[in-house]
């Protein structure tokens, strides 16, 4: 009889690091952007229907829930900028001691939540 085989580590074996919750936001940011440039497309072709089509198009935006979902679009925008700028330095071999891959997610982090701010506050 063959011994069983060791099951592999669980989620909740592992604390969530840095790291690693980043890379999950990382991947759904990119899920919210592919969603969120479908909806971008479709804004862009009611505004060339003329205004009987965009208007109601502009006052959906202009509800409490379009607000909301224009910024977890821009929010999902900034932070995989961001990130992704963080990732092709470390293509470049930039970056990738501990110390500073934490210290580039936090930056990441915290660049994401005052560029977003001073997005919406200017707008």
């Amino acid at each position: 009889m063959a011994k069983p085989r060791p099951l592999s580590p669980h989620l909740q074996v592992y604390r969530p690091q840095l790291t690693s919750v980043m890379s999950i936001m990382h991947r759904a940011s990119g899920a919210v952007l592919a969603t969120g440039s479908l909806l971008v497309a479709l804004w862009l072709m009611a505004l060339a229907a003329g205004a009987a089509v965009f208007n109601p198009v502009a006052d959906a935006m202009q509800h409490p829930l379009g607000q909301l979902v224009v910024f977890g679009y821009s929010l999902a925008l900034v932070y995989h900028g961001l990130n992704g700028i963080r990732h092709l330095m470390w293509d470049l071999r930039i970056g990738l001691e501990i110390k500073q891959v934490y210290l580039s997610g936090y930056l990441v982090l915290g660049l994401t939540v005052l560029v977003t701010a001073t997005l919406w506050l200017a707008v």
